[in-house]
């Protein structure tokens, strides 16, 4: 057993299969002198009972990325660490029961082509050809993943401990953490063995990662947001039928997934292993009564059969030659869950130094690239792919016990579902709410969840369905499409307004915060009384993040951000300011209004003492509805527009006062519409560190002549020397009963040349709009493509890089 160290470049807590692929990943980036702290032996959480199931199945383009590398490192992985592993790679089929189902399949298979995939989409006679002990009468169709399969959960984690020790990483078992001390810009990793300093740590304990997380709040951390869930799955008896077949075939059969009844279905040796997601699910380790043990190593749970009996039941109907079979055992254990069933990988919130690694629902199938991934965000500062989805930032102060266990049980007991863009999970509401919000729900507000605010989405009449069971499409018809076209065309034609309560909002101010911020964002800064947009880049020019930077007095800032952003961009700033420069935030402590429209000016006369004639882009203190409010004169709907912000306590008044001049209620899906006319980019859609700032058509926020060396100069000018691979370009889309979503494959004749970023239908230029990244080549305007939308390929046209509606924008500017 290894001796522990007193000094390591890294120090991992948890000997899963995630943490050891971190380590992995660590020494093959050069990074030997790391160490892992395990407090059993290797793989005694989760890891040992896991299912180890490793599909690439994603409608996240980020988790396919990471699952799709897992399924490549492991077929290479045995020979390369010269250790033996059981890895099958059986392909699998994906069961539809719907059109909707098989829309989703469709765009999988888009996504997965994009990445080098080649997922099928089968009948119901290929599917019996591939897969003959099934009964396919009420199915319409699947998708196939040939690289699917499982593997040996125990083997492919001493696999990659092996690796990490072959190149001079060390790995100490029996010797559990039991806390840490913050040393400068590093760390003291505590255990009864003595300790050990570092210069990073990583949180990878799996459902003890909210135990390790505790340690890190006096250094400015939080609680971990997670639950554990009881996961059962069922191994049968062997089969004569199924032996015969593998011998006669010479391998397994494919993995099995009915999605819509929720399990998988694997052949295991000659048997199956059935493993549910039942809605009658249960919760551990949540109430007094059930307290989480100190060790949980090598354990399991109680059967429990009468919550899945009913869908082991049906995967036996099925496959009827399973019901043969007596049950042989049935592995009853601890799986740890986020909110969104994502795990946390990247950045400790509000710690410097520290990264999570934690919250492995699927741990086997994405521990091979959730290696990958922290090991270049923790050595290159920044992960090759944009990976904001599994971002431990992405939650706020919201993610109480109640919201992580209500969450986690609802992702649990929908594991397959579908997730429609019209779409809310219902569980975990009303975390936080705008002053108006009252007032919004009597107008009609149908709700969406935006880092925690509810937000209106759209604004429904008396008679409208507003159902969940409406939502349940992927088209753009509705209950919500007339109003939305109604909402877009009061923006157009006269006045609306948008309670927008959530935006981030950071003040920068003291000596010196001009020349920092200078050195902070790729551009210029306005001059006082005046704002701009502003960004940040990293070190390979793509982009962090786009602030609106007000100005106030020469050394006096506000940073407004996304609410989605505020521990992101939060962290950004306050790890980057000088002595001297002091971040104040007052995101939760006020709110804000959006009125946008030709009217709007009138709208804002009658009830404000402001200077409504003030420039675009101006920004002054005044009263509206004689309470102190602060108006920015811009709009992310592209019409004339003002941004009211005040303290929350002032809103209410200043909202019915802005209805009562005549402003009519909108939502964000009318937002969305408005924003995608005019070439809008929105954070974490289109604007992500899958692009550079050239690419992203950004190049007039990069200021290359001045003074400040900012993060990605070299690399933005390198590219601006050689040429940009891809360039952002609106499209117009002969879509038909659906836009196009995030990702959707861009084709020119056989040949994959991009994606789309973001789309909607624009209500005011009367055209499916979508936003795109395509090869550089591709990108001229008038170029004729196809999108892919759910399986379709819909004839589009490149646009000029300039707003669809009112390029000019001179109704920004009346």
């Amino acid at each position: 057993m290894a001796d522990l160290p007193t000094k390591a470049k890294v120090v991992i807590i948890g000997g899963g299969v995630v943490g050891c692929s971190v380590l992995y990943h660590l020494a093959k980036k050069g990074w030997s002198d790391c160490a892992l702290l395990e407090k059993n032996e290797l793989t005694a959480g989760s890891t040992w009972h896991a299912a180890g199931n490793v599909p690439t199945f994603s409608t996240s383009w980020g988790i396919m990325n990471m699952q799709r590398y897992s399924t490549e490192l492991y077929a290479r992985l045995g020979d390369e660490v010269d250790y033996p592993m059981n890895y099958h790679q059986t392909g699998s089929i994906r069961l539809a029961h719907s059109k909707e189902r098989m829309q989703e399949f469709e765009r999988a298979k888009g996504m997965g082509k994009h990445q080098g995939m080649d997922l099928e989409i089968l009948t119901p006679d290929e599917i019996k050809a591939r897969y003959p002990f099934i009964e396919t009468h009420d199915i319409v169709g699947a998708l196939y993943d040939p690289n699917d399969g499982d593997i040996d959960p125990a083997q492919v984690t001493q696999a990659l401990a092996k690796g990490a020790r072959d190149m001079g990483a060390t790995i100490v078992r029996f010797c559990p953490a039991t806390g840490v001390t913050q040393d400068g810009d590093g760390w003291i990793v505590h255990t009864d063995k003595g300790d050990i300093a570092c210069d990073y740590v990583v949180n990878a304990a799996g459902y003890y990662a909210q135990t390790v997380g505790e340690w890190f709040k006096p250094c400015g951390g939080r609680t971990v947001p997670m639950m554990v869930m009881s996961h059962q799955y069922v191994l049968t008896d062997e089969i004569p039928e199924i032996e015969a077949h593998s011998k006669k075939t010479g391998r397994k059969l494919p993995l099995l997934r009915d999605v819509d009844v929720s399990y998988y279905f694997r052949q295991e040796k000659h048997g199956f292993n059935i493993g549910p997601y039942e809605p009658n699910c249960r919760a551990h380790w949540v109430e007094p009564s059930d307290p989480m043990p100190e060790d949980f190593s090598f354990q399991l749970w109680s059967d429990d059969l009468e919550r899945i009996e009913d869908i082991v039941a049906d995967s036996m109907e099925r496959v009827p030659v399973a019901a043969t079979a007596g049950i042989s055992r049935i592995i009853n254990g601890p799986i740890p869950y986020a909110p969104d069933g994502l795990p946390l990988l990247g950045p400790m919130p509000g710690v410097k130094n520290a990264f999570e690694a934690c919250v492995f629902t699927f741990g086997i199938a994405q521990g091979g690239g959730a290696g990958k991934v922290l090991a270049e965000w923790i050595v290159d500062g920044a992960p090759e792919w944009d990976m904001w989805a599994v971002d431990p930032r992405r939650y706020t102060d919201y993610t109480d016990q109640d919201y992580c266990v209500a969450k986690g049980m609802e992702v649990y007991g929908n594991e397959y579902a579908m997730h429609f863009p019209w779409h809310e999970w219902p569980a975990g509401r009303d975390k936080k709410l705008s002053p108006n919000h009252g007032k919004v729900l009597e107008l009609g507000g149908v709700m969406g969840a935006y880092n925690g605010w509810e937000r209106a989405n759209w604004f429904a009449q008396p008679d409208d369905d507003t159902s969940e069971e409406s939502t349940h499409t992927w088209n753009r018809k509705g209950p919500w499409e007339q109003r939305i076209k109604e909402e877009c065309e009061a923006v157009r034609d006269a006045c609306g307004v948008l309670d927008l309560p959530g935006f981030s909002r950071f003040r920068v101010q003291g000596a010196g915060a001009d020349d920092w911020l200078r050195g902070f964002v790729s551009g210029g800064l306005p001059k006082v009384g005046r704002m701009n947009l502003v960004y940040v880049a990293n070190a390979k020019g793509r982009i962090v993040t786009e602030f609106s930077c007000i100005r106030l007095a020469e050394n006096d800032f506000v940073l407004i951000t996304a609410a989605t952003a505020q521990w992101h961009d939060g962290d950004l700033i306050r790890n980057s300011v000088p002595d001297g420069v002091t971040v104040t935030e007052t995101t939760t402590e006020r709110s804000a209004l959006l009125v946008a429209g030709p009217k709007s000016r009138e709208v804002l006369a009658g009830i404000s003492d402001a200077d409504l004639e003030a420039g675009w882009l101006s920004h002054q203190h005044c009263t509206v509805a004689g309470r102190p409010a602060f108006l920015i004169r811009v709009s992310f709907t592209g019409e004339l527009g003002w941004e009211v912000h005040a303290e929350n306590a002032e809103m209410p008044a200043i909202y019915e006062a802005i209805l009562e001049a005549g402003a009519k209620p909108f939502g964000m899906y009318a937002l969305n519409s408005l924003r995608i006319e005019k070439g809008y980019r929105a954070w974490k859609g289109d604007l992500s560190t899958d692009y550079s700032m050239l690419e992203a058509g950004l190049e007039r926020f990069v200021k290359f002549d001045k003074d400040q060396d900012f993060n990605g100069k070299a690399a933005l000018m390198a590219e601006k020397q050689q040429g940009r691979k891809k360039a952002f370009a609106p499209l117009i889309i002969d879509a038909g009963e659906a836009d196009a979503p995030y990702m959707s494959t861009i084709w020119n004749g056989d040949e994959i040349v991009g994606e789309t970023t973001s789309g909607a239908w624009g209500y005011r230029v009367n055209a499916s709009v979508a936003l795109a990244m395509l090869r550089s080549d591709m990108a001229d305007a008038g170029t004729e493509l196809e999108v892919e939308i759910y399986g379709e390929r819909r004839r589009a046209v490149v646009q000029p890089d300039q707003p669809l509606w009112d390029p000019e924008n001179a109704r920004l500017r009346a």
